[in-house]
């Protein structure tokens, strides 16, 4: 199902798990208040802080099915054992109040946007090597070890589509701001027109 985008740019944001990706939407729309965050739809339990509505819409699985069987979701996907989508609705509601629209999905979700949503600006998120990745998702203690291999697996799997996004940043530690510097200065030139960045 396709989502009708009235104005301004759908910015599509991914790379593995740990790689600070919330960390830059937060700070990229505290910016630039033109900037929002779709709220994703998902079957995992909250993490403490979570707030259905706020963080994301936390479902049932029968629910998510039955919302992905009425075609309800732009993209989605099963991810480290739970689904993972993106409401039409949402971005819909974003759009007519003419915002700049993050996307925050995986490589699954950002392919099947590929083809529902070719004006997107896709932009890859990588750290500087998978050894500062795995360090991050130690220390952010959010997963037991068996899911912190997991998300390392698929990493690398994630890592490996980072060519078929139009954009690639390197989020380094502890220079989240340069982080988001470089998606600004990526949503100028794609708002200027141009379609190269270097």
């Amino acid at each position: 199902m396709e989502a009708e985008i009235k104005s301004g740019l759908l910015l599509i944001l991914s790379g593995p798990s740990g790689v600070g990706k919330d960390s830059i939407c937060r700070l990229l729309t505290s910016r630039n208040p033109n900037i929002v965050t779709a709220i994703s739809a998902t079957t995992r339990k909250p993490r403490p802080q979570e707030k259905d509505g706020v963080h994301y819409y936390f479902l049932s699985r029968e629910e998510f099915e039955r919302r992905q069987a009425e075609s309800r979701f732009l993209e989605w996907a099963e991810l480290y054992g739970d689904y993972y989508g993106t409401p039409c609705c949402e971005v819909e509601r974003l759009s007519r109040q003419g915002k700049d629209i993050i996307l925050e999905v995986d490589t699954q979700g950002a392919m099947q946007l590929k083809a529902a949503c070719p004006q997107g600006v896709f932009i890859f998120i990588c750290p500087p090597a998978l050894a500062d990745l795995e360090q991050r998702l130690y220390y952010r203690n959010t997963e037991d070890e068996e899911n912190r291999r997991l998300r390392l697996a698929i990493a690398e799997q994630e890592l490996a589509q980072a060519a078929f996004y139009d954009y690639i940043v390197v989020n380094e530690h502890n220079k989240l701001k340069q982080t988001v510097e470089k998606i600004e200065a990526i949503i100028a030139r794609e708002k200027s027109g141009g379609k190269s960045f270097e």
